[in-house]
Protein backbone atom coordinates (compact mmCIF):
# COMPACT_ATOMS: atom_id res chain seq x y z
CA UNK A 1 0.00 0.00 0.00
CA UNK A 2 1.30 3.25 -1.03
CA UNK A 3 0.62 6.35 1.48
CA UNK A 4 0.23 9.26 -0.31
CA UNK A 5 -0.34 12.80 0.44
CA UNK A 6 -3.41 14.49 0.27
CA UNK A 7 -4.40 17.71 -1.07
CA UNK A 8 -6.72 19.21 1.28
CA UNK A 9 -5.74 23.08 1.57
CA UNK A 10 -7.20 25.08 -1.82
CA UNK A 11 -4.61 27.43 -1.35
CA UNK A 12 -2.32 24.88 -2.76
CA UNK A 13 -0.63 25.67 -6.12
CA UNK A 14 -1.59 22.35 -7.59
CA UNK A 15 -5.71 23.53 -7.43
CA UNK A 16 -4.96 26.76 -9.25
CA UNK A 17 -3.06 24.95 -11.81
CA UNK A 18 -5.68 22.13 -12.12
CA UNK A 19 -8.27 24.65 -12.51
CA UNK A 20 -6.64 26.58 -15.15
CA UNK A 21 -6.30 23.50 -17.45
CA UNK A 22 -9.80 22.79 -17.01
CA UNK A 23 -10.72 25.99 -18.69
CA UNK A 24 -12.93 25.46 -21.82
CA UNK A 25 -11.05 27.95 -23.82
CA UNK A 26 -7.45 29.78 -22.73
CA UNK A 27 -5.34 31.65 -25.18
CA UNK A 28 -1.99 29.96 -24.44
CA UNK A 29 -1.88 26.03 -24.32
CA UNK A 30 1.35 25.45 -22.44
CA UNK A 31 0.00 22.69 -20.08
CA UNK A 32 -3.19 19.90 -20.62
CA UNK A 33 -4.57 17.54 -19.03
CA UNK A 34 -4.25 13.97 -19.16
CA UNK A 35 -7.31 12.04 -18.16
CA UNK A 36 -7.61 8.15 -16.92
CA UNK A 37 -5.24 5.43 -16.38
CA UNK A 38 -4.77 4.55 -19.91
CA UNK A 39 -4.25 7.78 -21.71
CA UNK A 40 -2.10 8.58 -18.47
CA UNK A 41 0.30 5.57 -19.32
CA UNK A 42 0.47 6.24 -22.52
CA UNK A 43 1.70 9.85 -22.37
CA UNK A 44 3.96 8.95 -19.38
CA UNK A 45 5.89 6.07 -22.02
CA UNK A 46 5.40 8.10 -24.53
CA UNK A 47 8.01 10.84 -22.86
CA UNK A 48 5.55 13.80 -22.17
CA UNK A 49 6.98 15.51 -19.53
CA UNK A 50 4.57 15.71 -16.27
CA UNK A 51 4.34 18.34 -13.72
CA UNK A 52 2.68 15.92 -11.53
CA UNK A 53 -0.11 13.02 -11.61
CA UNK A 54 -3.55 13.12 -9.24
CA UNK A 55 -5.68 10.42 -8.20
CA UNK A 56 -8.79 10.62 -6.36
CA UNK A 57 -8.64 10.87 -2.65
CA UNK A 58 -11.45 8.35 -2.65
CA UNK A 59 -10.20 6.07 -4.83
CA UNK A 60 -7.04 4.12 -5.48
CA UNK A 61 -4.78 4.90 -7.91
CA UNK A 62 -3.86 1.99 -10.40
CA UNK A 63 -0.42 0.30 -10.14
CA UNK A 64 0.17 1.08 -13.35
CA UNK A 65 -0.08 4.56 -12.98
CA UNK A 66 2.27 4.30 -9.62
CA UNK A 67 4.92 2.06 -11.47
CA UNK A 68 5.28 4.51 -14.49
CA UNK A 69 5.11 7.63 -12.45
CA UNK A 70 7.78 5.97 -9.99
CA UNK A 71 10.16 5.03 -12.89
CA UNK A 72 10.00 8.30 -14.29
CA UNK A 73 9.94 10.13 -10.98
CA UNK A 74 6.54 12.07 -11.57
CA UNK A 75 5.07 13.35 -7.84
CA UNK A 76 1.96 11.67 -7.34
CA UNK A 77 -0.46 13.01 -5.01
CA UNK A 78 -4.16 12.50 -4.14
CA UNK A 79 -7.06 15.06 -3.98
CA UNK A 80 -9.59 15.50 -1.41
CA UNK A 81 -13.48 15.20 -2.13
CA UNK A 82 -14.69 18.11 -1.72
CA UNK A 83 -11.74 20.19 -4.10
CA UNK A 84 -12.60 17.43 -6.69
CA UNK A 85 -15.95 18.43 -6.47
CA UNK A 86 -15.34 22.20 -6.58
CA UNK A 87 -12.28 21.37 -9.84
CA UNK A 88 -14.83 19.42 -12.56
CA UNK A 89 -18.54 20.40 -11.01
CA UNK A 90 -20.64 19.04 -13.54
CA UNK A 91 -17.87 17.31 -15.32
CA UNK A 92 -16.83 13.46 -14.99
CA UNK A 93 -14.46 13.29 -12.50
CA UNK A 94 -11.82 11.27 -13.47
CA UNK A 95 -10.57 8.97 -11.00
CA UNK A 96 -6.68 9.45 -11.88
CA UNK A 97 -5.24 12.63 -13.94
CA UNK A 98 -1.94 14.30 -14.46
CA UNK A 99 -0.97 18.09 -15.78
CA UNK A 100 1.93 17.93 -18.43
CA UNK A 101 3.74 20.39 -20.31
CA UNK A 102 2.33 20.59 -24.08
CA UNK A 103 5.37 19.88 -26.24
CA UNK A 104 6.76 21.54 -29.11
CA UNK A 105 4.86 21.07 -32.43
CA UNK A 106 6.70 18.57 -34.52
CA UNK A 107 8.01 19.90 -37.62
CA UNK A 108 7.68 18.62 -41.34
CA UNK A 109 11.64 18.01 -41.11
CA UNK A 110 11.03 15.70 -38.53
CA UNK A 111 8.21 14.45 -40.07
CA UNK A 112 10.58 13.40 -42.55
CA UNK A 113 12.55 11.15 -41.08
CA UNK A 114 9.89 8.46 -40.50
CA UNK A 115 9.70 5.46 -42.82
CA UNK A 116 5.90 4.48 -42.05
CA UNK A 117 3.44 5.49 -44.04
CA UNK A 118 2.20 9.06 -43.37
CA UNK A 119 -1.69 9.79 -42.99
CA UNK A 120 -2.78 13.16 -44.26
CA UNK A 121 -6.70 14.22 -43.26
CA UNK A 122 -7.84 16.72 -45.76
CA UNK A 123 -10.53 19.02 -43.95
CA UNK A 124 -11.40 16.39 -41.36
CA UNK A 125 -12.45 18.64 -38.59
CA UNK A 126 -14.65 15.87 -36.22
CA UNK A 127 -12.43 15.33 -33.49
CA UNK A 128 -13.61 12.15 -32.40
CA UNK A 129 -12.71 10.56 -36.20
CA UNK A 130 -9.48 12.12 -36.05
CA UNK A 131 -8.81 10.88 -32.56
CA UNK A 132 -10.03 7.29 -33.89
CA UNK A 133 -7.47 7.79 -36.82
CA UNK A 134 -4.42 9.05 -34.39
CA UNK A 135 -5.15 6.10 -32.36
CA UNK A 136 -5.48 3.21 -35.14
CA UNK A 137 -2.17 5.08 -36.87
CA UNK A 138 -0.04 4.27 -33.64
CA UNK A 139 -1.43 0.81 -33.10
CA UNK A 140 -0.74 -0.10 -37.21
CA UNK A 141 2.50 1.37 -37.22
CA UNK A 142 2.19 4.45 -39.17
CA UNK A 143 5.18 7.16 -39.39
CA UNK A 144 3.21 10.20 -38.99
CA UNK A 145 0.27 11.98 -39.49
CA UNK A 146 -0.68 15.77 -41.47
CA UNK A 147 -3.50 17.54 -40.49
CA UNK A 148 -4.93 20.19 -42.43
CA UNK A 149 -7.76 22.47 -42.03
CA UNK A 150 -8.82 20.53 -39.13
CA UNK A 151 -9.93 23.46 -37.14
CA UNK A 152 -6.79 22.71 -34.26
CA UNK A 153 -4.89 25.02 -32.88
CA UNK A 154 -2.87 22.35 -30.40
CA UNK A 155 -2.80 18.41 -30.87
CA UNK A 156 -2.91 19.44 -26.87
CA UNK A 157 -6.85 20.10 -27.32
CA UNK A 158 -8.59 18.10 -24.58
CA UNK A 159 -11.21 16.68 -26.86
CA UNK A 160 -7.79 15.20 -29.09
CA UNK A 161 -6.33 13.32 -26.14
CA UNK A 162 -9.89 11.83 -24.63
CA UNK A 163 -10.66 10.66 -28.05
CA UNK A 164 -7.12 9.32 -29.15
CA UNK A 165 -7.15 7.62 -25.44
CA UNK A 166 -3.63 9.47 -25.04
CA UNK A 167 -1.75 8.37 -28.25
CA UNK A 168 -1.75 11.94 -29.88
CA UNK A 169 1.87 12.32 -28.29
CA UNK A 170 2.87 8.83 -29.57
CA UNK A 171 3.89 9.74 -32.89
CA UNK A 172 4.02 12.85 -35.19
CA UNK A 173 1.58 15.06 -36.13
CA UNK A 174 1.66 17.96 -38.01
CA UNK A 175 -0.43 21.08 -38.01
CA UNK A 176 -0.24 22.53 -41.42
CA UNK A 177 -1.79 24.39 -44.00
CA UNK A 178 -2.63 22.74 -47.59
CA UNK A 179 0.07 24.85 -49.51
CA UNK A 180 2.76 23.98 -46.97
CA UNK A 181 1.32 19.83 -46.57
CA UNK A 182 1.38 20.23 -50.75
CA UNK A 183 5.23 21.47 -50.74
CA UNK A 184 6.31 19.16 -48.46
CA UNK A 185 5.11 16.10 -50.70
CA UNK A 186 6.85 17.69 -53.51
CA UNK A 187 9.81 18.26 -51.87
CA UNK A 188 10.42 14.56 -50.01
CA UNK A 189 9.08 13.06 -53.35
CA UNK A 190 6.84 10.23 -51.32
CA UNK A 191 3.92 9.13 -53.61
CA UNK A 192 0.55 10.57 -52.47
CA UNK A 193 -2.44 8.38 -52.64
CA UNK A 194 -5.68 9.59 -52.62
CA UNK A 195 -9.07 7.74 -51.79
CA UNK A 196 -11.62 8.26 -53.69
CA UNK A 197 -15.22 6.49 -54.92
CA UNK A 198 -13.67 5.42 -58.01
CA UNK A 199 -10.19 5.45 -57.56
CA UNK A 200 -7.74 3.41 -60.12
CA UNK A 201 -6.07 1.09 -57.68
CA UNK A 202 -8.13 -1.41 -54.94
CA UNK A 203 -7.17 -1.20 -51.74
CA UNK A 204 -5.79 -4.36 -51.89
CA UNK A 205 -3.38 -3.11 -54.44
CA UNK A 206 -1.73 -0.88 -51.86
CA UNK A 207 0.03 -4.35 -50.59
CA UNK A 208 2.25 -4.30 -53.52
CA UNK A 209 3.76 -0.67 -52.46
CA UNK A 210 7.38 -1.84 -50.84
CA UNK A 211 8.01 2.41 -50.06
CA UNK A 212 6.35 4.96 -48.10
CA UNK A 213 3.10 6.39 -48.87
CA UNK A 214 1.51 9.42 -48.05
CA UNK A 215 -2.13 8.03 -47.62
CA UNK A 216 -4.70 11.27 -48.40
CA UNK A 217 -8.34 11.01 -46.28
CA UNK A 218 -10.89 14.13 -47.16
CA UNK A 219 -14.20 14.40 -45.13
CA UNK A 220 -16.85 12.50 -45.94
CA UNK A 221 -19.14 15.47 -47.21
CA UNK A 222 -16.37 17.25 -49.02
CA UNK A 223 -13.72 14.56 -49.90
CA UNK A 224 -9.88 15.62 -50.82
CA UNK A 225 -9.56 18.95 -52.31
CA UNK A 226 -8.08 19.39 -56.11
CA UNK A 227 -4.81 20.70 -54.91
CA UNK A 228 -4.14 17.69 -53.20
CA UNK A 229 -5.32 15.59 -56.32
CA UNK A 230 -3.65 17.34 -59.08
CA UNK A 231 -0.19 16.06 -56.83
CA UNK A 232 -1.44 12.45 -55.86
CA UNK A 233 0.39 9.54 -57.61
CA UNK A 234 -2.73 7.17 -57.61
CA UNK A 235 -6.24 7.61 -56.56
CA UNK A 236 -7.64 4.20 -54.33
CA UNK A 237 -11.14 2.68 -53.51
CA UNK A 238 -12.87 0.72 -51.01
CA UNK A 239 -15.54 -1.11 -52.32
CA UNK A 240 -18.90 -0.87 -50.68
CA UNK A 241 -22.28 -1.49 -50.84
CA UNK A 242 -24.01 0.13 -53.82
CA UNK A 243 -26.86 1.02 -51.67
CA UNK A 244 -23.91 2.76 -48.80
CA UNK A 245 -23.68 6.62 -48.89
CA UNK A 246 -20.24 6.30 -47.63
CA UNK A 247 -17.20 4.95 -44.97
CA UNK A 248 -16.48 6.66 -41.87
CA UNK A 249 -13.41 8.19 -42.49
CA UNK A 250 -11.87 6.35 -39.49
CA UNK A 251 -12.79 3.28 -41.02
CA UNK A 252 -11.57 4.08 -44.41
CA UNK A 253 -7.84 4.88 -42.96
CA UNK A 254 -8.28 1.43 -40.73
CA UNK A 255 -9.23 -0.50 -43.55
CA UNK A 256 -5.81 1.11 -45.65
CA UNK A 257 -3.27 0.88 -42.85
CA UNK A 258 -4.73 -2.79 -42.25
CA UNK A 259 -3.61 -3.47 -45.70
CA UNK A 260 0.06 -2.05 -45.24
CA UNK A 261 0.40 -3.15 -42.03
CA UNK A 262 3.05 -5.70 -43.37
CA UNK A 263 5.44 -2.77 -44.32
CA UNK A 264 4.43 -0.29 -41.32
CA UNK A 265 4.89 -3.03 -38.33
CA UNK A 266 8.26 -4.51 -39.84
CA UNK A 267 10.92 -4.92 -37.06
CA UNK A 268 13.68 -2.11 -38.44
CA UNK A 269 11.37 1.03 -38.08
CA UNK A 270 11.79 2.83 -35.45
CA UNK A 271 9.84 5.83 -34.81
CA UNK A 272 11.72 9.35 -33.94
CA UNK A 273 11.87 10.90 -29.93
CA UNK A 274 8.87 13.14 -29.38
CA UNK A 275 9.65 17.11 -30.00
CA UNK A 276 11.49 18.17 -26.82
CA UNK A 277 11.66 22.35 -25.95
CA UNK A 278 14.48 23.84 -27.51
CA UNK A 279 15.30 21.35 -29.71
CA UNK A 280 15.58 21.88 -33.09
CA UNK A 281 15.37 19.97 -36.83
CA UNK A 282 17.44 22.51 -38.40
CA UNK A 283 20.66 21.93 -40.09
CA UNK A 284 20.16 18.04 -40.32
CA UNK A 285 19.58 15.65 -43.34
CA UNK A 286 16.47 13.43 -43.98
CA UNK A 287 18.02 10.17 -43.78
CA UNK A 288 15.92 9.08 -45.97
CA UNK A 289 16.60 5.92 -47.77
CA UNK A 290 15.95 5.23 -51.34
CA UNK A 291 12.79 4.10 -52.47
CA UNK A 292 11.88 1.74 -55.13
CA UNK A 293 8.95 3.06 -57.81
CA UNK A 294 5.77 2.37 -56.80
CA UNK A 295 3.89 0.07 -58.92
CA UNK A 296 2.11 -0.06 -61.96
CA UNK A 297 -1.43 0.98 -62.43
CA UNK A 298 -3.30 -2.02 -62.50
CA UNK A 299 -6.30 -2.21 -64.96
CA UNK A 300 -9.81 -2.72 -63.24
Amino acid sequence: MVNLDVITDRSDPAVQRIADVTKPSRSVVRTVLIEDAEPLVECIRAGLEFIEVYGAETTPLPGEVLAACRQREIPVRLVGAPIMNDLFKTDKKPKAFGIARVPRPWSFDELARTTGDIIVLDGVKIVGNIGAIVRTSFALGAGGIVLVDSDLTTIADRRLVRASRGYVFSLPIVLASRADAIAHFRRTGVPLVAFDTEGDLAVGDLRDADEQLALLLGSEKTGTSSSFESIASHSVSIPINPAAESLNVSVCAGIALYERSHWNLADRRRAPQPPRAGRSAAGRGSGRPTRPAYPARRSR
